[in-house]
C-alpha cells in the first residue's frame, strides 16, 4: 500500500517491484496482475 501512496504523492510511476530480497528478484510492475494477485484470496 505505502508504494502507490508515495507514487501518487510524488506523481512518479511504477515501473519495477520487488518480490524478494535479491536484484533479481525485481520484475517489471503489471498493475493487472498485482490486482489479480492482491485481490483473488479475498473474492474465492
Amino acid at each position: 500500500g505505502a508504494l502507490f501512496s508515495i507514487a501518487r504523492e510524488l506523481e512518479l510511476p511504477i515501473f519495477y517491484v520487488g518480490v524478494g530480497e535479491q536484484m533479481t528478484d525485481l520484475q517489471e510492475f503489471n498493475a493487472s496482475a498485482y490486482l489479480d494477485t492482491l485481490l483473488d484470496p479475498i473474492f474465492e
